[in-house]
């Protein structure tokens, strides 16, 4: 058995004895203390990190928090995340109109070259950064929106104040790494394993209302679905 492996479950032992935010020894200790190399703690130590169970803090590694898990609907984040007891919060990257492309015209259900507004915010939690999200919307409907909407917060609120009622929603998920701009977005690395999102809402008439790419930090968040037959 990999020595890595006998580590990373004592590891996973000393874990389970400490308290979210406390230090995990260093790895000269946990070196000395297992009677293996530092590179094999290092190995057992960024499985973990990958996994979200420990993070870094300056110089030193703690216990994370748990996970955010969010539900696989037409629930908006803040939703999700109060729901924890979690504070959500956005930041705004970038606000603007563009000329859709054919698929993206598509999509939405708009003429070619229709403009569509670009809504592109940084996902918190707890102050915590966890998810980029770029949210395309058709011009012609929620133009209102540039006066109206506070990017700071819940999109899916301003939508359904709006009139328009959520009737269902296509997602599909992959696992990506992230570029060098959103690494530094979401304050993590490309080396980090991330879960990127796509969406189409629709509303009760099947006339779109989004088209979203959300790219979360796989070490922050994870999805859950009900399924029923």
């Amino acid at each position: 058995m990999p020595k890595s492996y006998l580590v990373r479950t004592e590891l996973e032992r000393i874990l389970s004895t400490l308290g979210e935010g406390d230090t995990v020894p260093p790895e000269r200790e946990l070196a000395a203390r297992f009677e293996v190399s530092r590179e094999t703690v290092r190995q057992a130590l960024h499985e973990l990190l990958v996994e979200g169970r420990i993070e870094r803090r300056g110089r030193g590694t703690v216990v994370s928090q748990p996970k955010l898990t969010q539900p696989l609907s037409l629930k908006s984040y803040t939703e999700g995340a109060l729901s924890q007891g979690r504070v959500p919060a956005r930041l705004l990257v970038t606000w603007e109109d563009v000329i859709g492309d054919d698929e993206l015209c598509e999509e939405l259900g708009l003429p070619p070259g229709s403009t569509v507004m670009h809504l592109e915010r940084v996902l918190l939690a707890d102050g915590e950064r966890i998810g980029l999200e770029s949210t395309y919307l058709p011009k012609s409907r929620f133009g209102e929106f540039t006066e109206t909407f506070d990017p700071g917060t819940s999109l899916y609120a301003a939508i359904r104040a709006s009139g328009v009622e959520f009737a269902s929603a296509t997602e599909r998920i992959e696992t990506v790494l992230a570029s060098p701009r959103e690494a530094g977005l979401l304050e993590s690395t490309t080396a980090m394993p991330m879960l990127l999102l796509h969406r189409r809402t629709l509303d009760t008439e099947g006339v779109p209302i989004e088209r979203v790419r959300a790219l979360y930090r796989g070490d922050r968040i994870a999805f859950v679905a009900t399924l029923r037959e």
